[in-house]
């Protein structure tokens, strides 16, 4: 519903992201993508005049924007935010998903990473940026809730890196158990990087 309120711009960018976390950058064409908007075809090269790769690198943009807005949502579903719990809940959003849709779909940053980290450079560049705005507010919330500044980052990193993994394994297995071991596993972990007050 909420993608029919976007731009046929915003909807191509959208259209990507969807097909690349489904299928990767190279079985994602760009008349699948209008196709999957909705758009006209004659609108892509109106739009993206860079072609695949600026569309691929904005869907690419898109998807670290949007994890790390989801930050803020997964903290604010937590009656007592703590950095497990906030792992607790970064996970969730994947059981969820596996859970009630399948194994289809994984992370677009991930699939964008795997698939032209060695031949794109912008590329690339775009799937560090976006690692780099999805670690920025997992940090950020970890200090907040009393993770010493010098840790968060690297907790951040951590965190993200697991959860990355635990999507390949669980896609690979088409089963959630990587994720929910890491939640249960890392928990503790995270719990214990808060200072001790008092």
């Amino acid at each position: 519903m909420a993608q029919s309120v976007r731009g046929p711009r915003e909807r191509m960018v959208f259209s990507a992201a969807q097909l690349i976390r489904r299928d990767g950058v190279a079985a994602t064409g760009m008349r699948e993508v209008a196709a999957h908007a909705g758009a006209p075809r004659g609108s892509l090269q109106h739009y993206f005049p860079g072609g695949k790769e600026q569309l691929v690198n904005e869907a690419v943009d898109w998807a670290g924007r949007y994890a790390g807005r989801r930050v803020a949502r997964f903290l604010a579903a937590l009656d007592e935010p703590t950095p497990g719990g906030l792992f607790a809940e970064m996970v969730r959003q994947w059981t969820d998903e596996y859970e009630t849709a399948g194994f289809a779909g994984g992370c677009p940053v991930a699939a964008a990473t795997v698939d032209c980290a060695g031949s794109t450079a912008s590329t690339r560049a775009a799937a560090a940026a976006a690692f780099a705005g999805w670690t920025g507010p997992v940090a950020a919330a970890l200090t907040d809730m009393g993770v010493p500044e010098e840790r968060a980052a690297a907790l951040a990193t951590l965190m993200i890196s697991a959860l990355e993994g635990a999507i390949l394994m669980a896609r690979a297995e088409r089963d959630v158990r990587p994720l929910t071991t890491v939640a249960r596993e890392l928990g503790p972990l995270l719990d214990a990087a808060v200072r001790e007050t008092g």
